[in-house]
């Protein structure tokens, strides 16, 4: 019998997907990833993923299935991996996606390795994606067969040998399937609410965050316009995210934008909307998954934050982890930071973090 970790965060996906492992006949241990002590980031027990209260429900899931059920403590990785990640990109004016890093370095990496020291053949989180192979034995990400529910933007940075030891037991299924099975099978947390702040600032205030984390003051600095006249001050540019309107405290006469933020010099540059739309970008760090070797130039589908839906573009092939992409139609608020994912079909080529 193969042995199964199941990534448990307390919530109603994980759980059902530790459900439809064991049912398909794999040994499984449930573990819950402890990434870091609330009051270092500032923020009450009962107003995180990480609470106390998730780790019981992880652990009431696991009693119920008869499952062995394990706290691991990662908050040294999660800290130097996912905050000071955080941290450095918002202080060098870039607006980062932590899920993406805590999946890449942690999920898939730090709680990889424990599973193979467990003698585990796959890891399982509840992410709505697919996996499969292909003939020539290539693994592929693929969507979920729920658009609304697909999760593959954010994990596009898995490698052929992780994705050989992955399964995503809800990749077929829609969150209402889920709910059912949850409350079919009496889990305590079928109606919990799904997550939607970034775990460690739950308040989205990230700005609040990063002061009370580094300790640091952020100068104040101008904000100004393209040609450099000063239309104001801003409060430090870790507040700030390119595509921004509110809380600028600007009187324009008229709707204002972050279009730029430079931090060498401390200033913000606004604009109109229409200086946010760009059709071109740089990429680094850039995994592909559906190539080996991919060709110099080719035709895709992009997409450049999680919600947006995949644009045509043309991809050029500057080194062994970057490319440059030129859609076809200028898209608003390209943002430093932020991933940029290429889509054939339903099969996820790559992805990486745009630079410029």
């Amino acid at each position: 019998m193969k042995k199964a970790l199941i990534a448990m965060s307390g919530g109603v996906d994980s759980s059902v997907a530790a459900y439809l492992m064991k049912e398909h006949g794999y040994d499984c241990i449930g573990v819950t990833m402890k990434l870091f002590q609330n009051e270092d980031a500032g923020v009450s027990r009962k107003k995180s993923c990480c609470s106390l209260d998730d780790v019981e429900d992880a652990r009431s899931v696991a009693h119920n299935l008869g499952i062995p059920y394990y706290v691991f403590n990662f908050t040294a990785d999660f800290k130097k991996q996912v905050m000071d990640r955080f941290v450095a990109a918002y202080e060098n004016g870039a607006t980062p996606n932590p899920c993406i890093d805590c999946n890449r370095y942690l999920k898939f990496n730090s709680l990889y390795h424990r599973a193979e020291e467990l003698g585990c053949h796959y890891v399982v989180t509840g992410h709505y994606a697919r996996i499969e192979q292909r003939e020539d034995g290539r693994y592929l990400l693929k969507k979920a067969a729920d658009p609304a529910k697909d999760q593959s933007y954010v994990l596009y940075s898995l490698t052929q040998e992780q994705l050989a030891h992955t399964m995503f037991p809800l990749g077929d299924m829609n969150k209402h399937q889920t709910r059912m099975i949850a409350d079919q099978q009496n889990f305590y947390n079928a109606d919990k609410p799904d997550s939607q702040d970034i775990c460690f600032v739950p308040d989205g205030d990230y700005a609040g965050f990063i002061r009370r984390f580094t300790g640091k003051d952020y100068p104040a600095g101008d904000f100004t316009d393209k040609d450099g006249n000063v239309l104001g001050h801003h409060k430090g540019i870790i507040g700030y995210t390119v595509g921004q309107r509110k809380g600028l405290g600007i009187a324009a006469g008229k709707p204002v934008y972050v279009t730029k933020i430079c931090p060498a010099e401390n200033r913000v540059i606004l604009g109109d909307n229409e200086d946010l739309f760009h059709r071109e970008l740089d990429v680094e760090d850039f995994n592909f998954i559906s190539f080996d070797t991919p060709p110099a130039e080719f035709r895709a589908k992009a997409k450049v934050r999680y919600r947006q839906k995949e644009q045509w573009a043309t991809v050029k092939v500057t080194g062994e982890h970057s490319v440059h992409i030129i859609f076809d139609e200028p898209q608003r608020a390209i943002t430093k930071g932020q991933a940029a994912v290429l889509y054939d079909g339903d099969v996820v080529i790559g992805g990486g973090v745009i630079t410029g």
